[in-house]
């Protein structure tokens, strides 16, 4: 399958932020992933920023991101810092706030609201920039308790024009309804591909599409494994449907996410050049009725 740029699959608007439904997740860049099991060495900072050039030259024009997206030697943040003062074309940053992590890379608990303001002008200075373009608030923990006092503490710093737009990650439909009455919610950032489906069960993709809302799935090709490079695909259908176009099972997990519907984004991570490559022209790759109803099929 041949590399297409990242508009093959489309465009989407957050608020007025109109992106390619192709970004990319900086998170594995650093060597360390949420719960620690990417950990490894990073590759080399001259490598990362070409990568993330290499991106942009492609089409990708939003980048998902945190200040919590670190190891000893690496600052997600600070990498894309470094790559967006050498690119002169538009790049809609997307970053989240809640969970943190003190120096030593040890999780703290949930950010109070009054707290929220901290790690936004965390990531300011982090990423060089006057406002941030869009900030999800990520929720901790499995539990339904309310948003509505942190999305609210956000909102005002929506009003204050720290932040452009705001989302929200992690969350339940109930959530989304409460921050849809702060404030306008341009995205929902929660964990969804091929084999984790709880975003269909509780109808939040459906929802979003129904609302005018973005839905950003995450862990869309390494799915159970979270932040670990996706293990060797044992789907027998999507191998099927892989060589059927003469793709890599990660792009057929990616297409899949992105027919879902046009409010559908996708922000694979890799540090990877070829499998960026992949990951972009994944948009490309339409699949027919009869491979959406084989890979829909629940085994």
């Amino acid at each position: 399958m041949s590399t297409a740029a990242a508009s093959a699959a489309g465009t989407w608007k957050l608020g007025d932020l109109e992106v390619n439904r192709i970004g990319y997740g900086a998170m594995r860049l650093t060597g360390n992933g949420m719960m620690g099991n990417s950990d490894g060495t990073p590759i080399d900072r001259d490598a990362a920023v070409r990568l993330l050039l290499s991106a942009f030259e492609q089409g990708v024009d939003h980048v998902d991101t945190a200040s919590f997206y670190f190891s000893p030697l690496r600052s997600a943040n600070e990498l894309i810092n470094r790559a967006l003062a050498s690119w002169s074309g538009d790049v809609v940053v997307v970053t989240k706030v809640g969970p943190g992590r003190d120096p030593s890379g040890e999780w703290l608990t949930m950010a109070r609201p009054d707290q929220l303001r901290g790690q936004v002008e965390e990531n300011l200075r982090q990423l060089g920039r006057d406002h941030l373009d869009v900030v999800n608030l990520r929720r901790n923990g499995p539990g339904t308790a309310s948003i509505a006092e942190h999305f609210g503490a956000l909102a005002e710093l929506r009003e204050a024009g720290l932040v452009r737009h705001l989302g929200i990650s992690n969350v339940r439909p109930e959530h989304l309804a409460e921050a849809r009455a702060i404030a306008p919610v341009v995205c929902v950032q929660n964990s969804y591909g091929l084999d984790w489906r709880r975003a269909d069960e509780s109808g939040m993709v459906d929802l979003c599409r129904e609302q005018g809302v973005a839905f950003v799935p995450y862990f869309a090709i390494a799915g159970r494994r979270r932040e670990a490079p996706a293990a060797r695909e044992r789907d027998v259908r999507v191998h099927t449907v892989a060589r059927a176009h003469g793709a890599t099972p990660a792009q057929v997990r990616l297409a899949w996410t992105l027919h879902r519907g046009p409010h559908v984004l996708a922000i694979p991570g890799t540090t990877n050049p070829g499998h960026l490559a992949e990951n972009i022209a994944a948009g490309a790759l339409r699949l027919t009725e009869e491979e959406l109803v084989l890979l829909d099929r629940q085994v």
